[in-house]
């Protein structure tokens, strides 16, 4: 099951269709009205669907990453989202951008336009580096284990 709202319904259209192309069976919950009722927004998904939670980037979702790491902890759900702040605060795991890399991309332009560059004639770059993050003390206590292929590949395991 995934959570969306307003300005994340982008990237819920994209994870939607990726999905059905791969065969798998998604359940999108959009969000409304702030501040979000995570409780109903699990209840009013398919029972079959209620087992994984993937958390769309969003500013209202960000403000909220404590309060939803407390909630699919609370609901034993494990839960993915794209910043790693998610799993450094309880939850499963992250996969998105490096925000260090991107701070260094951002201090180069900073430099650039300090140096006189047009910020208009700057090119917009896609981010390079990626990184996943697994909170092994959450894995363990919703009795889940990674293989340790997986562990390897990880950027950073939280023990």
């Amino acid at each position: 099951m995934a959570f969306w709202d307003t300005p994340s319904v982008d990237q819920w259209r994209a994870t939607r269709d990726n999905a059905t192309k791969l065969g798998i069976d998604l359940a999108g919950i959009e969000l409304r009205d702030y501040p979000y009722d995570y409780a109903r927004a699990l209840a009013q998904a398919p029972p079959d669907h209620r087992g994984f939670l993937f958390i769309m980037t969003s500013p209202l979702f960000a403000r909220d990453r404590e309060r939803l790491v407390q909630f699919t902890l609370l609901n034993r759900l494990p839960s993915i989202s794209v910043f790693r702040e998610h799993a450094d605060q309880g939850g499963l795991m992250s996969y998105g951008p490096s925000r260090n890399a991107m701070s260094r991309r951002l201090a180069d332009y900073v430099h650039r336009i300090a140096r006189g560059a047009k910020p208009a004639e700057l090119p917009i770059e896609r981010p390079a580096i990626f990184e996943l993050v697994i909170n092994q003390r959450t894995a363990k206590s919703l009795g889940l284990e990674f293989s340790q292929a997986v562990l390897l590949r990880a950027d950073e395991v939280i023990e």
